[in-house]
Order: structure tokens, then C-alpha cells, then sequence
């Protein structure tokens, strides 16, 4: 079932973790963070709104870590149901794309909770302060990767992050496959 995140709720606290990574580190909220910014991305493998912005993610995160924006995608699908999401195929992924970010594994799901998020990909783009500044889409791609010449609508917001501290007002959400929680 395809999601859309809420409006950005602005100055909310980034939720501190403690989580595996595919590099075999474990990685917390301090260690991800960057000098002016962290931007927070829930994703997973099998998605294919995740898949179609693969390439794009690890251009546009590149970039904002010159900007002092650091970037950490975790996933927190349910792998039982989902076995394409598993922990190893998680390092695949991250070996395959070449991400320059942490690729951290929710298990319990408790941070997804914790966030709030909804979908993948949900973006929560913070300032150096680790305040909220955008909750929206990286551009205009779906299923299908949008034009290469789309608006950033991401990039253009963290890069106003990281010069001013603030997102924009007007942002567009993302929209995605829904977070595989666990039954009850």
C-alpha cells in the first residue's frame, strides 16, 4: 500500500539509537550526525519507490556531506515477511550502490516507531541542532525514476538547511510502500 508522510512537524528532536549497521558497527544518533545537519532516511531493498531513487540518494547524500549534512538509511520492515529486506541482503545493497552512509538494521522496529515513519523512503532532514526541517520527497520520482532534470526537492532543502539552519515551509511529501510492521 503506497504512503505519504505528514507535514513536517518543525524544531521536533532527532530520537536518539543504537543500531547495527551493515558494516558491522554499531551506530548511534552522535556518530551520524554531521557539522550542520543529519538528514535520516527510512528505506529498505525491495521497495520500488526506494529502488527507482537509488542512484539519486547516493549522489544527493554525497553532495550534502560536503555541505556538513551526514546522511543514515535504516530499515526496519519486518524480514520474516519480507526475506528480500534480510540483514545480508541489506549489506548487498549497501556493497552493490556504493552508499557513503550507514545502512542500519531496526530490528525491533522501535525506532521507526519512535519517529513516526511511515513509508519508504520517509526522509527527516534535521539542522546542526537536530531540530526538523524537512519531511518531504526527494523529487518528483515514484515507482518510476522521475526526469534527470527534476527539481531536488531534498538536496535543495538540506542544502537551505545547512546554510540558514531552516527548512522551507512549503514542502511536498514523500510517498512510498508502507513500513512492514510486525503482527502484533
Amino acid at each position: 500500500m503506497a504512503l505519504e508522510t505528514p507535514v513536517c512537524d518543525f524544531g521536533q528532536p532527532a530520537i536518539d539509537f543504537s543500531l547495527p549497521g551493515t558494516d558491522g558497527k554499531i551506530w548511534t544518533l552522535d556518530d551520524c550526525r554531521g557539522e550542520n545537519g543529519l538528514l535520516v532516511m527510512f528505506i529498505c531493498n525491495h521497495c520500488p519507490y526506494v529502488q527507482a531513487v537509488l542512484d539519486r540518494l547516493v549522489r544527493d547524500t554525497a553532495e550534502l556531506k560536503q555541505l556538513g549534512i551526514n546522511a543514515v538509511a535504516i530499515m526496519a520492515n519486518d524480514v520474516d515477511d519480507y526475506p528480500e529486506d534480510s540483514f545480508d541482503n541489506m549489506q548487498k545493497l549497501a556493497e552493490q550502490q556504493g552508499f557513503s552512509f550507514p545502512y542500519l538494521y531496526d530490528e525491533t522496529q522501535q525506532v521507526a516507531q519512535a519517529y513516526g515513519a511511515v513509508c519508504t523512503p520517509d526522509f527527516f532532514g534535521y539542522n546542526k541542532d537536530l531540530q526538523l526541517h524537512y519531511r518531504g520527497r526527494l523529487d518528483a520520482s515514484r515507482k518510476q525514476a522521475a526526469e534527470p532534470d527534476v527539481r531536488r526537492d531534498l538536496f535543495e532543502a538540506m542544502k537551505q538547511v545547512a546554510e540558514t539552519g531552516h527548512g522551507p515551509e512549503n514542502q511536498i511529501p514523500s510517498m512510498g510502500c508502507s513500513i512492514k510492521w510486525r503482527a502484533a
